[in-house]
């Protein structure tokens, strides 16, 4: 079934909606379902939009390996991470890049 909607009642619609954080489709079956309680057989459906976090969005692209998979040993990235840090300062002052 299709039912034609005038614009400002579209608009009313639209901005109750929001409000009650639902679809107008929703809105508007309930309204139905208020008008026309002995018909039971109108099955209410959840039709509010999925809410996709980030995490969600990236998980396909976001992950953790272990540095031994790809590098013998592990890379020890982490280990004397300051001192590496300080050491790779000294080499640009000396080269004259800081």
């Amino acid at each position: 079934m299709l039912i034609t909607l005038t614009p400002e009642i579209e608009q009313a619609l639209n901005e109750y909606a929001e409000k009650q954080g639902t679809t107008i489709e929703s809105l508007a079956l309930g309204a139905i379902r208020e008008k026309f309680p002995c018909h039971q057989w109108i099955r209410q459906e959840s039709r509010k939009p999925k809410v996709e976090t980030l995490a969600d969005r990236l998980a396909p692209y976001i992950g953790v390996i272990s540095s031994s998979e790809v590098v013998p040993g592990g890379a020890n990235l982490s280990v004397d991470g300051g001192k590496k840090f300080a050491q790779g300062l000294l080499e640009k002052r000396e080269r004259g890049r800081l």
